[in-house]
C-alpha cells in the first residue's frame, strides 16, 4: 500500500516515465524461416532480379513443387518461367544444359537426387566439362538442385548421398546447407555464379525453422561459395559436418559441454570446392578431428578432409588418429529401427568424439 500511495502522490508524468521504462526492456523476437521458404524467396529474388532465371523440373509450377520449395512461383512468373516436365530426368536436364550454353540460367530441380542418376552424363559430361572443353569460351551457368540423402521410410533408392559423387567432379560447384541463412545465401549465389552449381538439400530440413538474421533478410544477401562457418566456437576437438548431421554436431556439443568438453562445430557449406583452410586452423587449434556425414564411408566427404588433414600442415598438430562418423555401409533399409541404426544420430557422434578424446 505504501508503494501505491507514493504513486498515487507522483506526479502523472513521473508514472508513466516509470510505466514506459518497463514495458520497453524486452528485445524484440527474432524472425524465424523454414528451409523451404528460405530457397524460395532465394529463388524469387533471384528470378525477379534477372529475367534470364527461370525453374524447370517435375511439379515445380502448378503444384508448388513436391516439396513445396517453388510455392507461388508459377503464379507469380507464368508458364514461362516456372517450367513443368515430363517425368524425364535425362531429357529436362539436357534442356536445361542447353539454354544455360544460350545464355539463360536455369535452375533445375531434381524430386530427388537418386533420380539425379537418370541425367548424370548431362550434369557430368555436358554441364560440368564444357567450360575445360571450350577453352574458357563457354560457360554453364546453371543450377541443380533438390533433396538429397537420407529422408524416412523410403528405403535405399531414395536415401543416398550424392555429396562425394559430385564433389569428385571437377568443373562442378557442390553446395549442401544446413539452416535458412545457409539455404537462402547458398541458392542466390549458386544461381549468380558462372559455373554448374550442384544443391544438395534435404528433405527433413524443409520444415524445420530457424532464426532468421536482419542481414539474411536483404536481397542483396549471399554467401560464398567454399567458405565454412564455424557454428561453435571450442578448443578441445573440431568437428566437421555438412547438411543436416550439422545440427546433430551442435546438439552433441551442448551435451558434452556439461561434461567439460568443448567441440568447435564447423558447417562446411560448400563441398566442393572445400574450405579445408578453415578445418585446417582448427585442427591447430584444438589436435583433434572428427568428420561426420550422412553418406557412405568409402571414398566419402570425411575421407577427402581426413586425407587434406593428412597431407597439410595441420597433420603435425593432431594429437590422436581423425575418426570418421557416417552412414552405415549398407543399402538404406526400409525397416525404421534399421534406418535409424544406418544414419548417424547424436549418439553415435559423442561416442566418436569421447573416443577421439580418449575419455
Amino acid at each position: 500500500m505504501a508503494v501505491v500511495s507514493a504513486l498515487v502522490r507522483r506526479p502523472l508524468e513521473q508514472v508513466s516515465g516509470l510505466l514506459r521504462r518497463r514495458f520497453h526492456r524486452s528485445a524484440p523476437a527474432a524472425l524465424q524461416m523454414t528451409v523451404r521458404d528460405a530457397i524460395n524467396q532465394g529463388m524469387d529474388e533471384e528470378l525477379e532480379r534477372d529475367e534470364k532465371v527461370f525453374l524447370l523440373g517435375e511439379e515445380v509450377a502448378q503444384y508448388d513443387g513436391a516439396y513445396k520449395v517453388s510455392r507461388g512461383l508459377w503464379k507469380k512468373y507464368g508458364d514461362k518461367r516456372i517450367i513443368d516436365t515430363p517425368i524425364s530426368e535425362m531429357g529436362f536436364a539436357g534442356i536445361a544444359v542447353g539454354a544455360a550454353m544460350a545464355g539463360l540460367r536455369p535452375i533445375c530441380e531434381f524430386m530427388t537426387f537418386n533420380f539425379s542418376m537418370q541425367a548424370i552424363d548431362q550434369v557430368i559430361n555436358s554441364a560440368a566439362k564444357t567450360y575445360y572443353m571450350s577453352g574458357g569460351l563457354q560457360n554453364v551457368p546453371i543450377v541443380f538442385r533438390g533433396p538429397n540423402g537420407a529422408s524416412a521410410g523410403v528405403a535405399a533408392q531414395h536415401s543416398q548421398c550424392f555429396a562425394a559423387w559430385y564433389g569428385h567432379c571437377p568443373g562442378l560447384k557442390v553446395v549442401s546447407p544446413w539452416n535458412a541463412e545457409d539455404a537462402k545465401g547458398l541458392i542466390k549465389s549458386a544461381i549468380r555464379d558462372n559455373n554448374p552449381v550442384v544443391m544438395l538439400e534435404n528433405e527433413l530440413m524443409y520444415g524445420v525453422a530457424f532464426e532468421f538474421p536482419q542481414e539474411a533478410q536483404s536481397k542483396d544477401f549471399l554467401i560464398p561459395i567454399g567458405k565454412a562457418k564455424i557454428e561453435r566456437q571450442g578448443t578441445h576437438i573440431t568437428v566437421v559436418a555438412h547438411s543436416r548431421p550439422v545440427g546433430h554436431c551442435v546438439e552433441a556439443a551442448a551435451v558434452l559441454a556439461k561434461e567439460g568438453i568443448e567441440c568447435e562445430v564447423i558447417n562446411m557449406r560448400t563441398i566442393r570446392p572445400m574450405d579445408i583452410e578453415t578445418i585446417e586452423a582448427s585442427v591447430m587449434k584444438t589436435n583433434h578431428l572428427v568428420t561426420v556425414e550422412g553418406g557412405w564411408p568409402q571414398f566419402g566427404v570425411g575421407a577427402e578432409i581426413c586425407a587434406r588433414i593428412m597431407e597439410g600442415p595441420a597433420f603435425n598438430f593432431l594429437d590422436a588418429p581423425a575418426v570418421r562418423v557416417t552412414g552405415t555401409d549398407v543399402p538404406m533399409p526400409y525397416a525404421k529401427i534399421l534406418e535409424d541404426n544406418c544414419v548417424p544420430q547424436v549418439k553415435d557422434i559423442i561416442f566418436a568424439i569421447k573416443k577421439t578424446l580418449n575419455i
